[in-house]
């Protein structure tokens, strides 16, 4: 029998701790893993808590990641007040099949398995040339913009063929379109400038084309300089403000936990396994994922109408007890956190998964190789928090060693 339908809430944001989501999230896991939310604009839609729901509902076709179909905000956002256009083309990750799946195609081979093992040397010298720099500076540093932020940034330039001179162009209206408290105006003119600056590197690239995604793109013939434009924006800015902010969220992460520091200093071969707990534990996002029903669809007792958005909380489907042993509100390096839904699931996972992956294993093992006496040079309560922007992180982490 379908539960009763209790009275829409508003999506929980406020964290109790540096590295907890919402507690709420826990209590309604538990009790209502999908229920009712109320969104800004006044749209009744469903917040879904737990792991195996939240899985389902990425691997089937019956919800749609179609911006225009989930134009909702589900809190307050510079965009969260106007109507959503259908995807721009080349926006592939506001599409369904068959549309997002002739730009994935075209997108993946970059990111394949055997690309990114291509790369893990140049990853290495580059995750060495920033450990060098620190060491060379002395005694402390803001780990956040010294080591956490060049490294993803570096490699996803190389990756797309951006010079990484010209990371400023685009680095600060990344940070204007993320930010909260941005107006309409600014969010909108940040993303044009990021689209404007992509756009002028396509003449560049093909009077001296090379071998990154750019170059890829352009000479398949299969997209136009818009799709190329729209889609290379996408991938720039991911490929850089995830992995960063977990680079740096992870980081203060170990330090404020010695127990999990010193298993890890002691085990190295625990690293892949520690990345993996990292991104299971750690929560990056405001929200998380959307959805919308296509068709009416029974989830958990509750009837699901069509034109419903879903908003899938991912941090805490990552903790629920009935997919994650022992207590997933801690972390734990030896847990087997493999198959969490921090890259999502299904047609849409996230294309830079492997990547990033490598890209936190190699960082972490070094950095932690190199400064084995590394530790936080300010209280833990004075590390400024990302609690302004869309994407969870940390500011600045001034450490010594």
């Amino acid at each position: 029998m379908p539960h009763a339908l209790s009275d829409p809430i508003k999506l929980p944001t406020q964290r109790p701790s540096t590295f907890d989501p919402p507690a709420e999230l826990g209590q309604l896991r538990r009790d209502t893993p999908v229920t009712p939310l109320a969104f800004p604009d006044g749209h009744i839609g469903w917040l879904v808590t737990n792991y195996a729901t939240s899985r389902q509902i990425l691997g089937d076709s019956r919800f749609s990641a179609r911006q225009e179909l989930h134009h909702h905000a589900p809190y307050d956002h510079p965009f969260g007040q106007e109507r959503i256009a259908p995807a721009e083309p080349g926006f592939f990750i506001g599409m369904d099949p068959p549309d997002h799946t002739r730009y994935r195609k075209l997108l993946t081979r970059q990111f394949t398995g055997h690309r990114v093992k291509q790369l893990i040397p140049r990853i290495e010298n580059v995750v060495e040339a920033r450990l060098d720099a620190l060491e060379a500076a002395g005694r402390g540093a803001d780990l956040v913009e010294e080591f956490a932020v060049p490294i993803p940034t570096l490699m996803i330039c190389e990756l797309l063929g951006v010079p990484y001179a010209e990371r400023d162009l685009f680095r600060h209206d990344a940070a204007t379109f993320f930010r909260l408290d941005s107006t309409q105006e600014d969010a909108h003119a940040a993303y044009a400038n990021m689209l404007s600056y992509l756009a002028g590197l396509i003449p560049r690239t093909r009077a001296e084309p090379g071998d990154g995604l750019l170059s890829t793109l352009i000479e398949s013939n299969e997209l136009s300089d818009e799709e190329i434009t729209v889609a290379s924006v996408v991938v720039l800015i991911a490929g850089h403000e995830t992995t960063a902010n977990m680079l740096g969220l992870g980081a203060f992460a170990l330090l404020s936990n010695p127990e999990q520091l010193a298993a890890l200093r002691e085990d190295p071969s625990l690293t892949e396994n520690a990345v993996e707990e990292m991104l299971r534990y750690l929560p990056l996002f405001r929200s998380g994922l959307m959805r919308t029903a296509l068709e009416d669809v029974e989830l958990e007792g509750r009837q699901i109408k069509a034109g419903d958005c879903l908003v899938l909380q991912l941090s805490a489907a990552n903790r629920d007890p009935l997919r994650f042993d022992g207590d997933p509100d801690r972390v734990d390096l030896r847990r087997k956190s493999t198959g969490h839904l921090t890259f999502g699931h299904g047609v849409h996972q996230c294309l830079g998964h492997q990547l990033a992956r490598v890209e936190l294993k190699i960082a972490y093992s070094a950095l932690l190789r190199r400064f084995p006496g590394l530790r936080l040079a300010v209280p833990p309560e004075d590390v400024p928090l990302r609690s302004d922007m869309a994407i969870y992180g940390v500011h600045h982490l001034p450490v010594t060693w």
